[in-house]
C-alpha cells in the first residue's frame, strides 16, 4: 500500500478546486496536497487518481508521490471556517495526500514542451478515459523545468457505475476496451502525432501483473464493496481484469495512432 502518514495540522483549502482539498503537513515533517473522501465525489476518486498516478509512474511520467493521509477529525475544532470544519468531520480516517511541490507553477503552454513525454501523457489520458485535461483545465504542473501530471480523479470513468450493478453485466470490461477516447479538447491536442511511438513504447512495460502491483497500492479502505465485488481483493481483480481488457485492445486509441 502507499505509505500513511499521520496529519498533524491543518495549513489552508485550496479553493480552485471543486472539492476543496487542502493543505496539510504530516508526522514525517511532508507537506502535502489532501484530498479528502468526503469530498462530494467519494472514495473511488482517490481509488483513480492512485492507480493513474502509479501508471503514469510506471511509464516514465514525473508525478508527486502519493500517501494516505491518517486524519483525526479532532484537527477540525482549531478551524474557523465551518466549511473546512464539515469537510474534515466528514474525512476520518484514510484520505489521499499528494505531495507537494513549492514553487510549481500551472502549465500555460509556454514552456518547451518535451514531444515524447506529451506523447505519454496522451497516451496515459486515452488508456485511462481521463477527460479532465483540456485547457480549461490542463491538470499539469512546471517545477524545475519539467512537466508533471497530477489529478487524475476523473478518469476510470466505469466504476462509478459499479454500486448500481454494472460490474455484474456481461462484458463490461470489454465495454470500456472498446470505448473510443477524444483527443479534440486536450491541453497537448498538438503532439497526438507522437501517440504510436508512445503507444509502442509503452504498451511494451504493462501487463495484468504490472495492473495487479499498482491495484495493490489501494488502501483497503477506499475499495468499497459492490455487486460483483463485495471485498478489497475482489474489487482489485476487477479493475485489473478492465485495464487488462483495455490493454489488449486498441478501439480506444485515437485514429492518428490507429494500426
Amino acid at each position: 500500500m502507499i505509505p500513511t502518514v499521520a496529519v498533524t495540522r491543518y495549513v489552508t483549502p485550496l479553493r480552485e478546486g471543486g472539492s476543496l482539498p487542502g493543505i496539510v503537513e504530516g508526522d514525517d515533517l511532508g507537506t502535502y496536497v489532501c484530498k479528502f473522501r468526503g469530498a462530494g465525489q467519494g472514495v473511488r476518486v482517490l481509488v483513480a487518481e492512485v492507480i493513474v498516478g502509479e501508471l503514469a509512474r510506471r511509464i516514465g511520467l514525473r508525478t508527486p508521490q502519493l500517501v494516505a493521509l491518517d486524519l483525526d477529525p479532532e484537527i477540525a475544532r482549531y478551524e474557523a471556517d465551518e466549511e473546512v470544519q464539515d469537510l474534515l468531520n466528514a474525512s476520518p480516517g484514510l484520505n489521499l495526500g499528494v505531495d507537494f511541490l513549492p514553487g510549481a507553477f500551472g502549465f500555460d503552454g509556454e514552456v518547451p514542451t518535451d514531444a515524447g513525454v506529451a506523447g505519454k501523457v496522451l497516451w496515459l489520458d486515452a488508456f485511462t478515459a481521463n477527460v479532465d485535461r483540456s485547457w480549461r483545465n490542463p491538470n499539469l504542473l512546471v517545477w524545475h523545468g519539467d512537466l508533471w501530471v497530477i489529478d487524475h480523479g476523473a478518469a476510470l470513468y466505469f466504476h462509478h457505475a459499479w454500486p448500481g450493478g454494472a460490474l455484474t453485466k456481461d462484458g463490461a470490461p470489454a465495454r470500456f476496451a472498446a470505448q473510443p477516447w477524444s483527443p479534440d479538447d486536450h491541453v497537448l491536442l498538438a503532439f497526438a502525432g507522437q501517440l504510436p511511438a508512445a503507444d509502442e513504447e509503452v504498451r511494451a512495460g504493462l501487463s495484468p501483473d504490472v495492473f495487479a502491483e499498482v491495484l495493490a497500492a489501494v488502501p483497503d479502505a477506499w475499495l468499497e464493496p459492490v455487486p460483483g465485488a463485495e471485498s478489497p481483493d475482489a474489487a482489485r481483480a476487477a479493475y485489473v481484469e478492465f485495464l487488462s481488457a483495455r490493454l489488449a485492445a486498441r478501439q480506444w486509441l485515437p485514429e492518428v495512432a490507429a494500426r
